[in-house]
């Protein structure tokens, strides 16, 4: 590998990873960068070539290695426990939670540049993270972070496609058509007309996906500030980073909601390859369709129920709590409302992941924001409670295999608090933030030649007659 040195920090870092195996491989070519190159499209380009090398050895001599086995009850249960595809920004264990490149989100809060002395993260750092496994200094993030406002610009035929649908349709509705506008100025596309080498689609990708990732802020501002403020629209910050910008253009200035969207954005970015939006991003891809036409596919699977919209029913559900039952609800009060959600045949919105098995780690560091920032919060304080209520409840009823809280059980609170009290928009928050991995890993498909992703199906006959045979052999 060539990258050989690192600083004293990450050093202690891995001497603390490698007393874990399963770590220590996802950290073999990570390391904190010096200042010395600034510009992120040159690190690509001299590590691109080593990973196609990687990727080329791994299936020359590993191809034919079994991952597992597939049963009736993966193809039956949505794909779940099947492994099946290659993403390479982030790895999600069960018990630990997500790891982006190697570094879990406590270390990430430790070891990427932030805005103050012990600030969250900026999510300029996370995006050079993701894209070139190695730590960046605060150097380049500040030189990424000038890249993307200057690619900050939209056209105005993005927000008269914006326009043209009622103010009333849902924020995620505006905001993926707003994206589907950008896809005009593609340069993956112009390139692939003009006809352009396969070794070098990861070149005009590059270009579309940080354009991509510099403009969704700015379009999702206009859908919040069209709905909930009358129009009136809020100039960028030159002065400001990525995350305390989108704070910005969407209305909200004080430095505690400033620091919020940095954790936000960095922490709701990526969560491994298999989720709807990721999937489906990686997907659609993989027909070559352009990072725009895959981001707007992908937050059409993020405005799903059961994926990015379940952020906005869980404020909706916590304050249907405060509603029946008042602020200081007891925690008895507390769980004869959570069983009777249970009992009427709802979820409680919150709880539960389709990977994890433990508390998610995303939950634990909004949670120690808002001890820091906001700890007499009345939402906080019954989300709190509800921390401690609804595990047991979920565990004794038998049917639920993590009864923890995930992501979503915080975020809305938080918001709630500085005043973004609009849940039916938060999933174009999450989309926003979705954008730097799903882009980051488009940039790697590209680079690293994946193919069209086309698994087979099958159907109940064929199961049907194929488990009657196995069973008679």
């Amino acid at each position: 590998m060539v990258f050989l040195r690192g600083v004293l920090a990450l050093s202690r870092l891995r001497s603390r990873v490698n007393q874990q195996s399963n770590r220590s491989n996802s950290l073999r070519w990570l390391q904190t960068q010096s200042s010395s190159d600034l510009d992120l499209h040159s690190q690509l380009k001299e590590l691109i070539p080593e990973q196609q090398e990687r990727l080329k050895k791994l299936k020359a001599e590993h191809g034919k290695v079994q991952l597992g086995n597939i049963t009736v009850d993966m193809v039956l249960g949505g794909m779940r426990g099947m492994t099946g595809l290659l993403w390479e920004t982030s790895l999600l264990d069960p018990d630990e939670g997500i790891r982006f490149r190697g570094l879990s989100i406590p270390e990430c809060q430790k070891l990427l540049p932030a805005a103050k002395p012990d600030g969250e993260p900026l999510p300029e750092g996370l995006l050079w993270l993701l894209l070139t496994g190695k730590v960046p200094s605060k150097a380049q993030v500040d030189a990424l972070s000038q890249e993307l406002r200057s690619r900050a610009v939209v056209p105005d035929y993005v927000f008269k496609a914006i326009d043209a649908l009622p103010v009333s349709a849902h924020p995620m509705t505006q905001f993926a058509t707003g994206v589907m506008a950008l896809q005009v100025q593609s340069e993956f596309q112009k390139a692939y007309e003009k006809g352009i080498p396969k070794s070098k689609y990861w070149e005009p990708t590059y270009e579309d996906a940080l354009s991509l990732i510099a403009r969704v802020p700015i379009v999702a501002s206009y859908v919040y500030r069209r709905i909930y403020k009358d129009g009136k629209i809020i100039a960028m910050d030159d002065s400001l980073d990525y995350g305390g910008n989108f704070s910005h253009i969407l209305g909200f200035n004080s430095p505690q909601m400033q620091e919020l969207m940095r954790l936000y954005v960095t922490i709701h970015s990526d969560h491994e390859g298999g989720n709807v939006s990721a999937h489906t991003g990686h997907l659609v891809g993989s027909a070559l369709s352009d990072p725009y036409l895959s981001f707007s596919a992908a937050l059409n699977g993020l405005a799903g129920p059961l994926h990015g919209l379940a952020n906005q029913e869980v404020l909706l559900w916590i304050k249907s709590v405060v509603d029946e039952c008042g602020e200081n609800i007891s925690k008895e009060q507390l769980k004869e409302y959570v069983w009777k959600t249970l009992n009427n045949g709802k979820v409680v919105p919150g709880f539960g992941h389709g990977v994890l098995r433990k508390t998610d780690p995303r939950y634990t560091c909004q949670r120690e924001f808002a001890l820091k920032h906001l700890p007499d919060d009345l939402l906080f304080q019954l989300v709190s409670k509800l921390y401690e209520v609804v595990p047991p409840i979920l565990t004794e009823l038998g049917k639920v295999k993590n009864p923890w809280p995930n992501v979503d059980a915080h975020s809305g609170v938080l918001l709630n608090h500085f005043g973004l009290t609009e849940a039916r928009y938060y999933t174009v928050l999450f989309g926003v933030s979705r954008s730097i991995g799903i882009c980051s890993q488009l940039i790697w498909d590209r680079a690293l030649g994946l193919p069209l992703e086309r698994p087979k199906s099958v159907t109940m006959e064929w199961l049907e007659n194929y488990c009657k045979k196995a069973k008679a052999a």
